[in-house]
């Protein structure tokens, strides 16, 4: 795996994120809480640029009424649709062949336990070395 040079870290200020082009792939560098991280900047649902997703909470419910937001900012809103990305790793949460209007079977689980959906955008390792912003292809 070569290692590229992307950017300082001053060039990506914190809640913000760079696009680089690597080996003909757009890669889109997010600073998120003091930590990077890269992405294929295409949604693996219909390829919307992952540099306009908005950067959100994940949140959860532990009862009616009650919402907890955790890591915030560590979690891609598709700027086209909505689909959700765990910034760290990629896993999206949704899964569209079960959005259909018929009736399904309902079961009560803890959120936590939920099967991750079929989509994972694809992911590099990052480090900070010196202050430059380096990513593994």
């Amino acid at each position: 795996m070569a290692r590229h040079i992307v950017a300082s870290t001053s060039e990506i200020p914190p809640g913000s994120n760079k696009v680089v082009d690597i080996a003909g792939r757009d890669i889109v560098v997010f600073h998120v809480n003091g930590e990077f991280f890269a992405l294929l900047n295409r949604c693996p649902h219909e390829g919307a640029p992952l540099e306009k997703a908005a950067c959100v909470a994940r949140l959860t419910s532990p009862e009616p009424g009650v919402y907890e937001r955790s890591r915030v900012g560590e979690m891609l809103r598709c700027p086209w649709h909505g689909w959700e990305f765990d910034m760290r790793n990629g896993q999206s949460w949704f899964d569209p062949k079960r959005v259909k209007v018929r009736s399904y079977p309902v079961a009560v689980e803890r959120g936590d336990e939920l099967q991750k959906g079929p989509y994972v955008a694809e992911t590099f390792p990052v480090h900070v070395e010196d202050s430059y912003v380096i990513v593994e292809v």
